[in-house]
């Protein structure tokens, strides 16, 4: 009797524990279970992809499995496929479909793939972050600096140089030889390639393939393999500054992998990185895919001009627009008061560094080359060329950005300091030139001057 009394006890104590649980699931702002399920049926051919692919690529299996395209079922077919007729077809992996070597090497899943996956191919799925982009100076960039770089128009390095170097960050232009992608054109992931569909770019400059990470293109040392080294060191420059001593300190913690579009200051991260400030939305600014916008000053230009002002590639929209929505960033961190002042000390210093530096220089460069005393026909073969070139693309560049982004060392020992020596080495050269009216030293056998100097019709078609 006495263990059915027991046994009744706790039959009904967990019978009432049971209905506590019910009331509390169905009560009123109690958390309640979700189930968020894509159910979307999947070719044979994009089943071959993943089955080959994991077993020929792991690398490229695994990387787009952790991604959120394998969570929502996209597959390579989602991105890669292309038409017979595209330009860019591979043909050599139509071989990949007569081997008899593995199950899914048949005819029955043969389907055109293109290796390039182009933004116009992820603009089917991301449509404004594809169109914000294109107007960056980021998916512009060719055009930029093959109407002002001296490198390219005046053939001072080879092509090999220039595959391996300048476009590896610029971008290549795209081209098929033999059925297959060009080795001097692919692989490149440059932010300006220009694509064979048409399109400028690439979005895995930022998002590396497979797993296409917002983590990863959040973080500072995505935009740090392009922008660092002596001429933009934008990395080493955040690195100084109190926002990268924060990120270092705290970056752990961040929430990386906030929804797009959604990432907040002071709730997902502490301080900002490159993202937040030039693409992330905070306050009343959206985000954006170009990275030209929020700009008031062309920083790395020769003559510091205003971004409208800026002859190779003007942005569409006035500074001072721009100047606001930056501002409205730092304000979510800042006062207004501090942000007013930070633009103060940035305007005198662009100030300065035209009037005292830039200016001076250039004329007096104008000088030589109207007295005949420097050859216009190539550039860097001179050392007043070289010096002026310093002047204002290494030294002058850190000086302006490294206050731009608060980093002192940058600002002064890398950069005005930098610059005064330069300055002064620069002048003595050329007014010893000037005042004895002597040729400057030539060097007869500048190594390796041997990169094409055409412009290419891709990039500025209306070119003759």
């Amino acid at each position: 009797m006495k263990k059915l009394l027991i046994l009744a006890g706790l039959v009904l104590g967990l019978w009432g524990f049971w209905g506590e649980m019910v009331v509390a699931q169905t009560a009123p702002n109690q958390p309640k279970a979700k189930e968020f399920r894509i159910e979307r049926s999947m070719p044979k051919e994009a089943v071959a992809c993943i089955e080959c692919h994991k077993v020929e690529n792991p690398g490229i299996f695994v990387d787009w499995a952790h991604s959120r395209h394998a969570s929502a079922n996209i597959t390579c077919l989602d991105c890669h496929k292309a038409e017979a007729f595209d330009p860019d077809v591979s043909q050599e992996h139509y071989k990949q479909y007569e081997r008899a070597d593995q199950k899914y090497g048949a005819k029955e899943y043969k389907v055109p793939i293109s290796a390039v996956v182009t933004p116009k191919d992820c603009s089917r799925c991301h449509p404004d972050e594809a169109k914000q982009y294109s107007l960056s100076k980021h998916a512009n960039t060719l055009e930029i600096i093959w109407k002002i770089d001296p490198w390219l128009n005046k053939g001072m390095n080879s092509d090999a140089e220039r595959t391996t170097g300048c476009f590896h960050c610029h971008g290549t232009i795209l081209k098929m030889k033999d059925g297959k992608l060009d080795p001097a054109t692919w692989p490149s992931v440059g932010v300006g390639r220009i694509n064979l569909d048409g399109s400028k770019g690439s979005c895995t400059s930022c998002h590396t393939r497979h797993r296409f990470s917002v983590m990863e293109a959040r973080k500072p040392e995505a935009c740090g393999q392009c922008h660092l080294g002596p001429d933009h060191p934008q990395i080493e420059i955040y690195m100084e500054s109190k926002h990268g001593d924060i990120y270092t300190a705290h970056g752990d913690d961040y929430n990386w992998d906030a929804a797009p579009g959604t990432w907040t200051p002071g709730v997902d991260y502490r301080a900002p990185t490159c993202a937040s400030c030039h693409m992330s939305g905070a306050g009343g600014v959206l985000t954006s895919h170009d990275v030209t916008e929020r700009l008031s000053w062309e920083l790395q230009a020769p003559l510091t001009v205003r971004p409208q002002d800026f002859k190779p590639f003007p942005a569409k929209t006035d500074w001072r627009k721009e100047r606001e929505k930056m501002a409205t960033i730092c304000m979510q961190c800042h006062s207004k008061l501090w942000v007013e002042n930070y633009y103060n000390r940035l305007d005198q210093v662009v100030k300065e560094y035209n009037e005292v530096y830039f200016k001076p220089a250039k004329k007096v460069l104008n000088e030589l080359y109207a007295k005949g005393l420097l050859d216009k026909s190539k550039f860097f073969d001179e050392r007043p060329e070289l010096d002026y070139y310093y002047l204002w693309h290494h030294e002058g560049r850190r000086a302006r950005m490294g206050v731009a982004m608060m980093a002192p060392d940058y600002a002064w020992w890398h950069g005005f300091y930098e610059c005064k020596e330069r300055y002064n080495d620069f002048m003595e050269l050329a007014r010893d030139l000037l005042k004895h009216n002597r040729k400057a030293y030539k060097a007869p056998d500048y190594p390796n001057a041997t990169g094409n100097t055409k412009k290419p019709p891709e990039v500025l078609p209306t070119t003759k």
